[in-house]
């Protein structure tokens, strides 16, 4: 500790450690028995008249967010996992010896208090202390109350402080795990039955992603983190499971931005006997509920607008959206050649894999996507950019296959999914070839897979749902790095360029669309 360098508070804060042993207090503290909440005793006491004090008893923990030291009476606030509460600590109640100990005390500091609940002239709820514990020195101070952790990576990276300071980090930390509970209810009560798969998978596959790659000593092999859990779900479905989930973490080795993390959730939930429409009404019922429960209205404002889930939610098909923006009617065009053609007089990027379907998927990328902000269902997605999905029996060209798309970004996919091993396979063979011109996150041919689906697979319909954007949603929030705990950071000294970019589209007062670039969708694909 000899070449570590403390500032006069931190040397200040250590100078008292030996003060705690003098009175007999080990300033890392010991077990205490917690009995109350902050907000459950804000809520009781709510009605208390001003200076009433009463008989009942409270006992809570937690860490001194602002503290008034004023002699021999003092006020501090204590911040729990449900939120503060004002103490009210006199030397004459507590005895010389606690108030001795309390006034040790920093900001930071954790503690524990027994006490009687009244409320002060002025109307707040307080804890009127007869016993100060002392549990924990913060030997580091708080931020400044009025500047926090300005610095937006400071506040991810420090996620531990930015928790103590930010009223609204908080908030998102403690409805995201709601929003996942009540997210598992849902599926539940609809007899869907939740089940695990690996992560480490030895065959890249279930959607279109670059992936993390790594090896195995003991086997030897080189392995991928998941991009997905389509293929072992839809392989318990063949084993008779019926209706299956996973809330499982999805890794893909690509950009960051508003929108996108390299590492992420996932819901996916597959129903046998079941198609396109019924993943339709499973998605719109979830979301609407999932909105009341967490706001109580179907009203959410998100990403520069009011969404309203409580209508019934369009349905277009892509080919339409893209020739209301652009005029171009893709189910006229016949050949990859003049699909080509039309994303060079437009200039749409291509790249040298692109066929018929990864053109129209390009234009809609472009023209389409950002403009969809009330929820609307995208239908009829192309073949070339579907292989796990069920041709359309009307054009082969499409396949039965929605995304939701809310605020301009994607939030789920959805297949009826293909169940013919034969056709399968040709997919896959189809993806080889596109990997050989040089799309690398064309999946691997799984052939255990196809050989589960020589088994029966029967008619399904699959989603996956993006669990971080619905969180983004209903929490109204504009960043992914924000209702994600520990998001991907570089490492300090590392590439500071890219996360100058991400932090300047997270300051951006321009429409927070405009201001990420595309990355692909993170429900599966």
């Amino acid at each position: 500790m000899a070449d570590r360098k403390f500032n006069d508070q931190e040397l200040a804060r250590r100078a008292k450690l030996s003060k705690y042993e003098a009175l007999g207090v080990y300033p890392f503290g010991h077990r205490f028995e917690v009995k109350d909440h902050a907000a459950d005793l804000q809520e009781k006491y709510k009605d208390l008249k001003p200076e009433e004090i009463t008989k009942d008893e409270a006992k809570v923990a937690g860490r001194i967010v602002l503290l008034r030291k004023m002699g021999k009476a003092s006020f501090f606030t204590l911040l729990d996992r449900s939120g503060k509460i004002q103490c009210y600590i006199r030397q004459d109640v507590v005895g010389e010896e606690d108030y001795a100990l309390f006034k040790l005390s920093d900001l930071g500091d954790i503690c524990g208090v027994e006490g009687v609940m009244m409320k002060t002239g002025t109307g707040e709820t307080t804890i009127r202390v007869t016993k100060y514990t002392h549990l924990s020195k913060a030997l580091k101070p708080l931020p400044d109350k009025f500047h926090g952790l300005t610095d937006k990576e400071e506040r991810y990276r420090q996620r531990y402080v930015d928790l103590i300071v930010n009223d609204d980090a908080r908030k998102i930390a403690l409805t995201r795990p709601l929003i996942i509970k009540y997210l598992r209810d849902f599926f539940f009560d609809r007899g869907y039955l939740e089940v695990e798969t690996p992560i480490l998978q030895p065959i890249l596959g279930g959607a279109n992603a670059r992936p993390f790659i790594t090896h195995h000593n003991a086997l030897d092999e080189d392995f991928y983190l998941r991009i997905a859990t389509e293929l072992p779900l839809k392989r318990l479905l063949v084993g008779g499971m019926e209706r299956v989930f996973e809330v499982g973490r999805i890794f893909r080795n690509e950009g960051i931005d508003l929108f996108h993390n390299p590492e992420f959730t996932t819901v996916e939930a597959y129903q046998a006997y079941g198609d396109l429409s019924d993943m339709m009404k499973l998605q719109e019922d979830l979301i609407r509920t999932l909105a009341i429960k967490v706001r109580g209205t179907t009203k959410i404002q998100f990403n520069g607008a009011l969404i309203d889930v409580g209508p019934e939610f369009r349905k277009a098909n892509m080919v339409d959206l893209v020739k209301e923006k652009t005029g171009v009617d893709f189910n006229q065009v016949r050949t990859d050649e003049e699909a080509l053609a039309l994303a060079k007089k437009f200039k749409v990027p291509t790249e040298p894999h692109f066929r018929y379907g990864h053109v129209i998927n390009a234009f809609f990328d472009q023209f389409c996507e950002s403009e969809l902000v009330q929820p609307i269902f995208v239908c009829r997605h192309p073949l070339d950019v579907s292989p796990l999905a069920r041709k359309c029996e009307d054009d082969p060209r499409f396949v039965q296959r929605f995304e939701l798309y809310i605020g301009g970004h994607e939030l789920s996919n959805a297949f009826t999914e293909l169940n013919d091993p034969d056709d399968q396979l040709a997919r896959f063979e189809e993806q080889i070839e596109e990997k050989r011109e040089g799309n690398d996150e064309a999946s691997e041919i799984d052939y255990d897979y196809v050989e589960a689906l020589e088994y029966g697979l029967p008619p399904t319909g699959g989603i996956g749902i993006g669990i971080d954007r619905l969180v983004m949603f209903l929490t109204s929030t504009d960043s992914i790095r924000e209702v994600i705990l520990f998001p991907t950071l570089r490492r300090k000294g590392g590439n500071e360029e890219a996360e100058k970019e991400i932090g300047e589209q997270e300051d951006a007062s321009v429409d927070p669309k405009a201001a990420a670039p595309k990355a692909k969708p993170e429900a599966k694909k």
